[in-house]
């Protein structure tokens, strides 16, 4: 993995060569406005070196992602008062990634007339059973 992707578009915000709004500028990890805000105060949080999904982070940056994440989680809170905040995070274009960068939402939640909605299950849905939850489970122990 490169240090950066001249193709990047977040890349070219870290290096300075596109405009961003940043709130938040250290040596691993930067935040800034996201241009197209699901909300007022919607950030992104992003690491310095190109890496394309939470795959190709190493520990160290998924650290000073969510280490940075929780200080603006409260400058959010201490900013503009929101009643709610969602952390999202996509990988892969199947998942709803866009910029092949990885990056972390913030979106601050203001109240139910915002129209937005996350839907973790689909209409209908309907749980797997204990014996199949106790599977995965064992099979990803095993992965770890």
């Amino acid at each position: 993995m490169t240090d950066h992707d001249p193709s990047c578009v977040f890349c070219r915000i870290v290096r300075g060569e596109s405009p961003a709004h940043f709130v938040l500028d250290e040596q691993k990890v930067v935040a800034f406005m996201d241009i197209y805000p699901s909300s007022r105060g919607h950030l992104l949080v992003v690491p310095v070196r190109h890496a394309v999904t939470i795959w190709d982070l190493t520990d160290e940056e998924a650290a000073e992602v969510f280490r940075a994440a929780r200080r603006l989680a409260g400058a959010l809170r201490a900013a503009l008062d929101p009643a709610g905040l969602n952390l999202l995070q996509s990988n892969g274009q199947i998942a709803g990634q866009v910029v092949f960068h990885f990056h972390l939402h913030l979106i601050p939640r203001y109240g139910p007339g915002e129209g937005l909605q996350f839907r973790l299950r689909p209409p209908g849905y309907t749980p797997p059973p204990d014996s199949e939850l106790a599977e995965l489970a064992a099979k990803l122990k095993l992965a770890l």
